[in-house]
């Protein structure tokens, strides 16, 4: 069956729903809004119930097998979570109800905000930003509104590794900021040598994921702080990996200043197709009137705690609509507590699972940080099975036929022919061992049958796409036979 059914199903007349005899007066349409090309299938409910089951049935999700996305933690997300979040008291509030009727919701974000200020050595947090990019983007505005009341304008430049996500660089120029690259060294750390002359009185801040995006935790990290510090700037680490290192180190307490925690990554809840995601912000207490507006306050009155939202006295401003992806945060509150102080082994699973994998798939795949440790992700190179002609590309298409979610590929840049896999502390050794088969064959393949693994996915309901004309043409709509095949050739 395919997609097309239901339009292939459509017979005049047929209908899934009898409509009631109008009991209004009849009136014409006006013929402006009368459209004779539109051709929706006509059909009953069970051919429609059918055709949308069958479509979710291609859809792969972590509650279906490993996604192993590097630098995008993709873990399971316990249902407790969403049992939470469905709670009448929190999915059913309005955004502008007065504070009084919103206590319990109130409490919630506020005894958050302490959370996670404790798990990350930070002393305020602000839980408006809508995702990652959106907390990096708070937490630079931040950096650039505490020069700016110091009256220090001269800080134009901010300093970014080489290994970043990109966003990183992208959030420092839509700042106004200008970005300057800091490479990395031999054994993937900043190189220090090169950051003591980049430093200087013209840096407003240091952008840097630690664990970095090798799935290394720099080595130099309390260095690179002191010595963004005495050039007068702020240091701001991008929390994407936090997951490798909960209740082990405190970025707070190593000398960040700043960083933003993607919550719907490290506290579980699911982000697939683009969203939902939440980015709170931790700062430094000499950065808290800076946050957006507003932050839960809480007050202790004469019948108890009283929450309410007020507004930061320097404040960057307001960044989100109304007061933050709140069910978001009801997920990661409830992840936090059902954990308690087990965050930690958390992130020594997480951390486990990552080395297994890699013990066991080195000896097929190129490693190009042997001599380090990994954290919860670590980076293969496919440059031993491009000499083949097998791409890394290919390597993933194959991964699809085997059942697998591909890791991210081609990421960190600095790494030729990157595998960047992440398997989190979810899954099970046994899943993990079915990966290393899949991936241990798609070696022996590229050895022994090239061809195969360039054509891959053989198996999947979509096979092999050109990925530049997809790119520059996509096809984004259901056409009939005949149709679809005369605008591809461009007819």
């Amino acid at each position: 069956m395919t997609e097309a059914l239901l339009f292939e199903l459509s017979k005049p007349g047929r209908r899934g729903v009898p409509l009631p005899e109008a009991d209004v007066p009849a009136v014409p349409i006006p013929a402006e809004l009368c459209r004779d090309t539109l051709d929706l299938p006509e059909v009953a409910e069970r051919d429609v119930v059918k055709h949308f089951t069958r479509l979710s049935h291609l859809n792969y999700a972590i509650d279906l097998g490993l996604y192993p996305l590097g630098s995008c933690t993709m873990k399971y997300n316990p249902r407790i979570n969403e049992d939470a979040a469905r709670q009448p008291g929190f999915a059913s509030l309005h955004p502008y109800q007065p504070a009084e009727t919103a206590q319990g919701a109130l409490e919630l974000l506020h005894e958050l905000q302490g959370m996670l200020a404790e798990i990350s050595g930070f002393d305020a947090v602000t839980l408006q930003p809508a995702a990652g990019a959106h907390g990096e983007l708070t937490g630079i505005l931040i950096a650039r509104a505490y020069h700016q009341s110091r009256g220090d304008t001269a800080r134009t430049k901010v300093i970014v590794p080489d290994s970043a996500h990109g966003t990183n660089p992208a959030t420092a120029a839509m700042a106004g900021f200008q970005v300057v690259t800091v490479p990395s060294d031999e054994r993937g750390n900043v190189d220090l040598a090169r950051l003591r002359e980049l430093a200087g009185p013209d840096t407003a801040a240091m952008m840097i994921t630690n664990p970095n995006t090798l799935g290394l935790y720099d080595e130099g990290a309390s260095e690179i702080c002191a010595i963004i510090h005495a050039a007068g700037g702020l240091v701001y680490n991008d929390g994407a990996n936090f997951n490798a290192i909960l209740g082990v180190v405190k970025p707070g307490a190593i000398g960040f200043d700043i960083m933003h925690y993607n919550v719907h990554k490290t506290f579980s809840t699911p982000h697939g197709g683009g969203g939902p995601g939440a980015g709170p912000v931790g700062v430094k207490a000499f950065l808290a009137p800076f946050l957006p507006t507003p932050v839960v306050a809480r007050e202790d009155g004469p019948d108890g705690p009283v929450y309410r939202l007020e507004p930061a006295p320097e404040t960057i401003g307001k960044l989100h609509a109304f007061w933050g992806n709140f069910g978001v945060l009801v997920r990661a509150y409830t992840y936090i507590l059902s954990n308690g102080t087990g965050l930690r082994s958390v992130s020594e699973h997480a951390v486990l699972n990552a080395n297994y994998l890699r013990a066991r798939l080195t000896d097929l795949y190129e490693d190009p940080l042997r001599d380090r440790r990994n954290m919860h992700e670590f980076v293969l190179s496919g440059v031993r099975q491009k000499r083949r002609g097998v791409r890394t590309l290919d390597i993933a298409k194959r991964l699809i036929d085997l059942g697998f979610y591909p890791p991210t590929i081609y990421f960190p840049l600095i790494v030729e022919e990157a595998l960047l896999i992440e398997p989190t502390e979810t899954e099970s050794l046994e899943t993990l061992d079915e990966f290393v088969a899949a991936m241990r064959q798609i070696a022996r393949e590229a050895e022994e049958d090239p061809e195969l693994v360039k054509r891959a996915p053989q198996h999947a309901p979509v096979k092999r796409l050109d990925e530049a004309t997809a790119a520059r043409r996509p096809n984004l709509r259901w056409q009939p036979a005949g149709q679809a095949e005369a605008v591809a050739a461009g007819d």
